[in-house]
């Protein structure tokens, strides 16, 4: 048995499709990633969409984000947040691109980058080519205050899928009642519910980052009910034991 977290994973050469004819089941995290498997001759009776998991008792909708705020003096600023290691094509010089549209008509915005990685100090001298040293802070890599994150933020974004497609920050962020704002690629679009649990980019243009975010944060009240049908839905599609129940299924089926 094996699992395939993304596309890269699926081999087309002779020795993958040995291994597959060998391989009892397989697991994918996104049905992007299942449908490979089925190209590359994977027999589809074999293969098992299994979407990422997320802690929902960590990230409680109910998390206390003042500290946060406190510490990076936000006060009542309209805040996004993004979690993504700092790293080549993680999305992060589109976001800036787009938050910078944003600030023109919220100039009160605020962006929190959160994590760490190869590319900092180029996105640093970004922020500042493009005017955003007053707007946007760098966090850092942050671990046990995360859920803390997550609830001083209004909203979360997330413009690339990352290594792993199934996406686990912005389940992360719907577990933490946040409405998500992502570009429709991995599994995304298969997490974040278009109009419901937040809003889809189907394009790279700044424009377009920016207009989306401003709808979020220019409406707390819709906002919030985003993020509060984020949360169902991560109880509902997304909770480890949901993830346990599929693979105890797949092992007593095999064995």
């Amino acid at each position: 048995m094996r699992t395939f977290h993304n596309l890269r994973s699926v081999r087309r050469d002779r020795l993958g499709s040995t291994l597959y004819r060998r391989t009892a089941a397989v697991f994918a995290v996104s049905r992007v990633i299942e449908s490979r498997c089925r190209e590359v001759g994977i027999p589809p009776e074999r293969i098992f969409w299994i979407p990422g998991a997320v802690d929902l008792t960590r990230f409680a909708a109910n998390a206390d984000g003042t500290p946060i705020r406190e510490e990076f003096k936000l006060g009542d600023a309209p805040v996004v947040a993004s979690v993504s290691r700092l790293a080549t094509n993680r999305g992060h010089e589109l976001l800036l691109s787009g938050f910078r549209l944003l600030v023109g008509s919220m100039p009160r915005a605020r962006l929190l980058l959160v994590g760490k990685g190869e590319t900092r100090t180029r996105l640093e001298q970004l922020v500042a080519d493009l005017g955003l040293g007053g707007h946007v802070i760098f966090t850092g890599y942050r671990d046990v205050d995360l859920p803390a994150v997550l609830a001083a933020a209004d909203c979360f974004a997330l413009m690339a899928a990352g290594s792993d497609e199934s996406c686990r920050a912005a389940l992360e962020a719907m577990a933490a009642a946040r409405p998500v704002i992502a570009r429709r690629v991995g599994a995304l679009p298969e997490t974040v519910v278009h109009g419901e649990t937040g809003l889809l980019i189907d394009d790279d243009r700044p424009e377009s980052v920016a207009r989306v975010l401003e709808t979020i944060l220019g409406d707390p009240g819709r906002g919030r009910a985003m993020g509060d049908a984020g949360r169902a839905s991560a109880e509902e599609r997304f909770s480890a034991e949901r993830s346990v129940e599929t693979v105890e299924r797949v092992y007593q089926s095999i064995w």
